[in-house]
């Protein structure tokens, strides 16, 4: 005898569950349309913490007491990137529509791995579409993954399966040892990435920058030709379209031009920079990264599309597939039925659960048009040259760094022979803290400097002056020996 079948876990009150969902939508739209009545961030309070410090629960629950639990303790609490006052960390503000796209995609729930599915043509779409704005060619492939690290991890992989051969994915790294290289001011993930490889961070080479902080090309030509001498096998160049300190664009023109005369992979970390193609006063500077062999970037960023939403796009598919593609019996292919439609985007990663992060994608992208978001992305290019103007014409505030897309750096005089970073550093606490403005803080020639990076549509010029003030007020009253508290 069969035992009675347990309970759904679909509501038991399908009209009760439906009024609690649009409480829950409602709350999240009220968020967004209300987001500048709110601080950017505040700190948890411990009661917050500890409502996540309870023991599993065996019994259920009522969706509404666990959704209030997300509005009162998680809601308040969060990073801040939806708030234009958020500049710290490269991070896309997100949007309404992306949100939505998000909530149909876990209706769906559908693993888009593989199979004979819509959800992967939507993600073969964007793939079509990204191929049309980096001008790549047809038989280019492109796979989305969590980010941008992830894609540099995957980008190297690729280039270390084309250069050892497939043979190396069986009989592991042997020969002489391969040899990578980029710019001091890259982004860590590219060392990680030569980590998890297995070509170790001693085999990455970190070439300095030039005044405009950008990738010293004849030094990495020296570079080369030193390690060739010595023996080794130089095989992939990292050029970054937007680096993590200052926004500086390395001259992928010539890089490629070296990469191909020196037979090398050339790669190109655009995590945020790359999707600058869509806007037309930005993408000359980009001028050489349709000629890469890869490019890492993400659309969570300047893409504005809810995290997250990482991609690779690779100009030679067949070599792509070749790093990643692991035939299995339970990945049989077939030519009709649920197994058709090969190759499938786990042939071209290495997750074979994967979510549908194309939809929010396509839902961002169908609808406010490549046009609209280049828009965006210029407005926070616009509004970084504003800031600059605002530094330079403000006696007690100093640019560190030349400004290229939307990233400065600048920081506070402060007292003449004080400590001028613990000053500095202290100012973006007092503003992270005060809920005002977050820019985050980095090293430029080894001095702190509080860097604002303007990622988010809804910065305004306003939020420009509310940081600029704040930064002098915050300075002024140290200054004064009455610190913010």
């Amino acid at each position: 005898m069969l035992p009675p079948d347990p309970p759904s876990l679909d509501p038991e009150d399908w009209d009760d569950f439906r009024a609690q969902s649009h409480r829950m939508l409602d709350d999240m739209l009220d968020y967004a349309q209300g987001i500048r009545q709110r601080p950017v961030w505040q700190a948890a309070p411990e009661t917050a913490r500890a409502a996540f410090a309870r023991p599993l629960p065996q019994a259920p629950g009522q969706l509404a007491d666990a959704h209030a639990v997300f509005i009162e303790q998680v809601l308040p609490y969060a990073v801040g990137n939806v708030h234009p006052g958020f500049m710290g960390w490269v991070h896309g503000g997100g949007t309404p529509v992306g949100m939505l796209a998000e909530m149909l995609a876990a209706g769906l729930n559908a693993n888009v791995g593989g199979r004979n599915q819509m959800p992967v043509e939507v993600e073969r779409q964007i793939g079509r579409w990204m191929r049309e704005l980096f001008g790549f060619p047809e038989s280019s492939s492109g796979v989305f993954v969590t980010g941008t690290s992830m894609a540099n991890l995957m980008g190297v992989l690729v280039a270390r399966t084309q250069t050892l051969g497939v043979a190396a994915r069986q009989q592991g790294l042997a020969g002489a040892p391969l040899v990578a290289y980029t710019s001091a001011g890259a982004h860590g993930c590219i060392a990680q990435a030569m980590d998890l490889s297995g070509l170790g961070t001693a085999s990455l080479r970190r070439i300095a920058v030039n005044a405009s902080q950008q990738i010293d090309v004849a030094a990495l030509a020296q570079a080369i030709a030193r390690d060739r001498a010595a023996g080794l096998r130089p095989f992939f160049i990292a050029g970054t379209a937007g680096t993590v300190d200052t926004g500086a664009i390395d001259d992928l023109s010539a890089l490629a031009d070296l990469a191909a005369r020196e037979k090398l992979w050339f790669h190109v970390d655009g995590a945020y920079g790359a999707l600058g193609m869509l806007a037309p006063a930005i993408a000359p500077l980009l001028a050489g990264i349709e000629r890469a062999d890869s490019i890492a970037f993400d659309f969570h960023k300047w893409g504005q599309v809810p995290y997250d939403a990482g991609y690779l796009l690779v100009r030679d598919g067949a070599q792509h597939m070749a790093a990643f593609a692991a035939p299995a019996a339970y990945l049989r292919r077939e030519v009709r039925g649920l197994a058709g439609g090969s190759p499938w985007p786990c042939d071209f990663g290495p997750d074979l659960s994967r979510g549908f992060r194309a939809l929010k994608t396509w839902f961002t992208l169908q609808v406010h048009g490549a046009e609209r978001l280049g828009a965006a992305i210029d407005h926070t290019c616009a509004l970084a040259r504003y800031l600059e103007q605002q530094v330079e014409a403000t006696p007690e505030l100093e640019l560190m760094a030349p400004v290229t897309l939307n990233i400065v750096c600048f920081r506070h005089r402060g007292r003449p022979h004080g400590d001028s970073d613990a000053f500095n550093g202290e100012i973006v606490a007092d503003l992270h803290e005060s809920g005002i403005a977050a820019p985050s803080s980095t090293t430029i020639d080894g001095h702190l400097a509080i860097r604002a990076a303007i990622v988010n549509h809804r910065t305004r010029a306003a939020d420009i002056d509310a940081l600029v003030a704040g930064v002098l007020r915050f300075g002024a009253a140290r200054l004064n020996g009455t610190p913010y508290e």
